[in-house]
């Protein structure tokens, strides 16, 4: 070791030449040391090649007790990268891990990855290997690839874009590789409400667990490490309560075990803090064991209300800014000792140490302590504790205050650094190279905000330390701890208590404040700095604020001077802060150099926005158990099994699986179809409609809801009446249709289109909340409570007469658009006369279990009649035949009533309805608006295509205008012809015009015509 001096700015450092310090290839584990110190040997393997790491370890600590810094290369540059941090912050150490059978994920960060027998990794962002990378050629041309470099470079030629520019950025973009096997794990989710949720579970989260749980409350403490402890892991020195801080922590983890009303959740990240405290949790379950048991779950994302939120998350400690400071070895020097106590790996033999803060002499201390050199300590500040000094001396630590680092050497791991002396005055003097294995930095600690500022809670500015300080709240939610700027133990035991006994107290508990003593405890006092100073040219000064992005000082100073003056665009414009990080370990550094560059206070430059997730997470925890055959739910009526025994032919609608056919032996569709079709019309088809949207509307202003929400009059319609519906949108637009049964004075039986029935309820219960509260209204969707069997045909009465008991199905006394009550096949049934065909119908609404009993009776009694039973395709034919529109079909979001042919359907006389006031702007009443008409193609055996688009002349210059396109086409067995619908520009007036369909092999005319086809006088309806 050097011997012990203290240098100052008075003193003249010596420029010399040391020669690059190569570090030996032993083991760097320290026997006894750290909270895995009887672990067995685990075997593991980075980039294929196998070493040795110990139980408990996380990879960042395995690979570092085997020497290996190098493990990663920087996105842009492709610099060699090292591990900078020990937690969840980390920019440079991602790689890509295998846990075997498939399970392989990119981007997962060495210093959380826990690795176990057998655990495989890879390093990323390299070719074709990690210490040769082509990619480093970048790294050569950095005054090229400046910020906002791609903002200048490819706008010309504009040819180039598709063909060069954007292949290249795509194959150059990204970090890891994706995984090329499905992901054969499970996820699980969970529902949970606490009392009191305490997010960190270092000393003063323990502490506010304690409190509050003492008192009675349902209390969850999370964290994401595997183990309880957060800083007191790294800090066993430390005394509390009179017993050394892992003892304690022991204890206290053993009380708050043993209490019943406390759920203790490690290796759980807070990912995202949502209004009215919904806080959602990610825990990992297995990613840590060699073996996953036979189906356990991977992950569990928790959904957590709870009344009192305390945020105990501590703090992240800066990086320093100068030149070299990426190198691998070059870490932050609370990690270092993160490492060594935690998980008794020394980082490096030959250490030197360059701080602002009184926390990185500790990092020293131990190491030196562990059997590293410690040549020195390089402190910005000119005055420091002479605690400190006195210490550092009886180590043997060389120590210069008031100075600086101004680059650093080494290839892919650093070997030497450059010190030198600072002025008074602020001029650099001479440097020095100081030969070094690891460098250790630290620039003091940023709280930790991020779930703080998901909640939109404000920031307060605090100019001595210059930090951000949580202020004030918008939930229940206490922040406690080094998250509130006080760094100490003693201040985060005493916050984090204080903090718990409130939030109990407002959750109605008593309040239980414990005190806690320390002894031993570190001074935590240090001062802020942007970039360090230096000698060099700052211009070309490789001094990196974003390690993930490759963001330099320079850039951001760049990024002013072209303009930029919020952070939010400096930001986007640097890309600052943007990496999978967040920006945890950049966001100050960028803020406070931007800040100085614009000459104005850090806080007018403004701060980044937080957004959930905090962390990474993977889509399989936020899917759950929604994948697969649960991803996106088959919804299946009471009769789908009917169905399927009978050989049906099945199309998606909305999320319901239907009946698109039924075909009989050597049918095709089209001849499946022209059967049904003749069935139906001649004598009596069935049909599925369960899975109409069925909503209840109940209560004494019923009618005047309906009337509102509805452009129909309701406020006349008799029970046992029903009417169509038309619903319309604040823009005057269709939003949706069905038939409404009016079945007393205060009920109403809503239908709505499949697809629309949680839209249209959705907007009932907007405007009854919003607009209408004074209205004495239930809404209840009873879409699944029914099941609807359509029976349709000229014998259609006669096959349900024989099953229908209580109501008189005389057409007299039940004529079309009647709706009764009573039995059907000793069941309970809503009983409609109502067609989607034209024909004689009736819909047969039955509680949904008996769904398939009724269909079944009916289909049995409909076999003297040759009854057939049809699907959506038939369905389609028969109701276009007569006119009858599919809403989000025929409509596109864009027609009026008066559009669709539906004046009818718009009550003149109602002083108001959703969507009227829009129905008189001039633009709605246009003779061009665009109508639906009915087409007949001069081909009577040609079907056009659905969405074909429809222009005016056959011939003509190409791109042809437009005036429309077809909405629905289909053969018509009963007229033995084609027909279609469109929507046209100005297609009432044009009643009787040839217009012309371009299809790729020729060009279609067809003649425009009314909607309906079949039946216009209605004859067959009042059957």
């Amino acid at each position: 070791m050097t011997s012990s001096r203290v240098i100052d700015t008075a003193d003249t450092a010596r420029a010399s030449a040391a020669p690059d310090f190569h570090p030996s290839s032993k083991s760097l584990r320290v026997p006894g040391r750290g909270r895995n110190a009887v672990g067995a040997p685990v075997r593991f393997s980075f980039d294929g090649r196998g070493l040795i790491g110990r139980a408990g370890d996380t990879l960042a600590a395995a690979l570092l007790a085997n020497g290996v810094h190098l493990v990663g290369r920087s996105f842009k540059y492709h610099r060699p990268r090292g591990i900078l941090s020990a937690g969840c912050e980390e920019p440079n150490a991602l790689v890509g891990t295998d846990r075997g059978n498939g399970r392989y994920e990119p981007n997962t960060r060495a210093t959380t990855a826990e690795i176990f027998e057998g655990f495989r990794s890879t390093s990323q962002n390299r070719w074709p290997s990690l210490r040769t990378d082509v990619g480093a050629v970048n790294d050569r041309l950095y005054m090229l690839l400046s910020a906002g470099f791609y903002y200048k470079t490819f706008m010309w030629p504009k040819s180039f874009w598709n063909k060069v520019y954007e292949p290249v950025i795509r194959g150059a973009a990204g970090l890891g590789k994706p995984p090329t096997e499905r992901d054969p794990d499970t996820y699980a989710a969970r529902y949970a409400h606490c009392d009191l949720l305490v997010v960190g579970a270092g000393a003063a989260g323990l502490a506010a667990a304690l409190a509050g749980a003492r008192g009675g409350a349902k209390v969850i403490l999370v964290d994401e490490q595997a183990e309880a402890g957060g800083w007191l892991l790294s800090d066993p020195a430390v005394e509390i309560d009179g017993r050394p801080a892992w003892t304690w922590l022991a204890e206290t983890l053993q009380t708050l075990q043993a209490m019943p009303n406390v759920t203790l959740l490690t290796r759980t990240t807070a990912i995202g803090y949502y209004h009215q405290n919904f806080i959602g949790l990610c825990q990992r379950l297995t990613d840590h064991l060699a073996e996953v048991p036979e189906g356990a779950p991977r992950e569990r994302l928790w959904k957590v209300r709870a009344s009192q939120v305390v945020l105990a998350q501590g703090a992240i400690e800066k990086p320093l800014v100068f030149a070299g400071n990426d190198r691998p070895g070059v870490m932050l020097a609370g990690a270092a000792r993160s490492f060594l106590n935690r998980y008794g790996v020394r980082v490096g033999e030959r250490a030197v140490v360059v701080t602002s803060h009184d926390s990185a002499w500790a990092a020293a201390f131990d190491l030196v302590r562990a059997g590293s050199t410690v040549p020195l300590i390089v402190d910005l500040r000119r005055s420091v504790s002479p605690d400190l000094l006195a210490e550092a001396g009886s180590l043997r630590i060389e120590t210069l205050c008031g100075g600086t680092v101004t680059d650093t050497k080494g290839r892919l791991r650093v070997s030497a650094v450059r010190v030198n002396p600072v002025e008074a005055s602020g001029k650099v003097g001479t440097g020095r190279w100081v030969a070094c294995d690891a460098l250790l930095m630290s620039g003091g600690w940023t709280p930790s905000l991020h779930l703080f500022s998901h909640t939109g809670g404000k920031l307060s500015w605090d100019e001595e330390n210059q930090i951000f300080l949580p202020g004030q709240a918008t939930e229940a939610c206490r922040c406690a701890g080094a998250g509130t700027g006080r760094f100490g133990l003693d201040a985060a035991l005493a916050d984090g208590a204080a903090a718990g006994a409130a939030a109990a107290g407002d959750a109605g508990f008593p309040a239980v404040a414990g005190r806690h003593a320390v002894r031993g405890e570190a001074a935590m006092s240090g001062t802020a700095c942007r970039d360090l100073p230096t000698d060099r040219d700052a211009g070309f000064a490789k001094a990196f604020v974003d390690f993930q992005n490759d963001v330099l000082a320079k850039d951001i100073r760049l990024a002013v001077r072209e303009g930029f003056r919020s952070v939010e665009h400096i930001k986007r414009y640097t890309t600052n802060g943007m990496a999978t990080d967040q920006g945890k370990t950049s966001n100050i550094n960028g803020l406070q150099i931007a800040a100085n560059a614009l000459q104005r206070s850090a806080p007018s430059v403004g701060l980044t926005t937080f957004r959930p997730p905090y962390t990474p997470t993977t889509f399989g925890a936020f899917a759950g158990y929604n994948r697969g055959s649960l991803f996106e739910v088959t919804r299946r009526t009471p009769i789908d099994a009917w169905a399927e025994a009978n050989g049906a032919v099945w199309e998606p609608v909305s999320l319901w699986r239907r009946a698109r056919y039924f075909p009989q032996a050597g049918e095709d569709m089209q001849a499946a179809v022209a059967r049904e079709c003749r069935g139906t019309r001649a004598s009596v088809g069935m049909f599925d409609a369960s899975t109409l949207g069925k909503i209840e509307v109940v209560g004494p202003d019923a009618a005047t809801f309906m009337n509102r929400m509805y452009t129909n009059a309701w406020t006349k319609l008799e029970p046992g009446r029903c009417r169509y519906g038309l619903l319309l949108g604040e823009d005057g637009f269709i939003r949706d249709d069905g038939v409404i049964g009016r079945m007393a004075p205060d009920r109403f039986h809503v239908t709505t289109s499949t697809g629309g029935a949680a839209r249209v309820l959705n907007m009932m219960e907007d405007y009854l909340q919003t607009e209408w509260p004074d209205l004495d209204v239930w809404l209840t969707s009873t879409t699944e409570q029914w099941s609807v069997i359509a029976v349709q045909g000229p014998n259609a009465r006669k096959v349900i007469a024989p099953l229908v008991e209580d109501i008189d199905l005389a057409p007299e006394r039940f004529p079309h658009m009647a709706v009764a009550e009573g039995r059907i096949c000793g069941v309970p049934t809503r009983l409609f006369r109502v067609s989607f065909t034209g024909e004689l119908g009736f819909e047969i609404n039955v509680p949904a279990r008996y769904g398939r009993a009724v269909w079944e009776a009916v289909h049995a009694v409909g076999q003297a009649y040759g009854i057939v039973p049809y699907g959506t395709e038939t369905m389609h034919v028969l109701r276009a035949e007569k006119g009858y529109i599919v809403i989000g079909q025929d409509t596109d979001g864009t027609l009026t009533p008066d559009d669709a042919g539906l004046c009818w359907a718009v009550g003149k006389a109602k002083p108001d309805f959703v969507g009227k006031r829009s129905l008189t702007r001039p633009d709605m009443l246009k003779p061009d608006r665009k109508h639906l008409v009915g087409l007949l193609t001069e081909d009577p055996k040609v079907v056009l295509e659905e969405g074909a688009q429809i222009v005016a002349e056959r011939d003509g210059p190409i791109p042809r205008r437009m005036i429309g396109h077809v909405t629905s086409a289909y053969w018509s067995e009963a007229l033995g012809r084609s027909i279609a619908m469109a929507v046209v520009e100005g297609g009432k007036s044009l009643q009787g015009r040839t217009i012309y369909v371009p299809m790729p092999d020729t060009v279609h005319a067809a003649t425009i015509g009314g909607t309906v086809f079949l039946d216009p006088e209605g004859q067959r309806l009042a059957a």
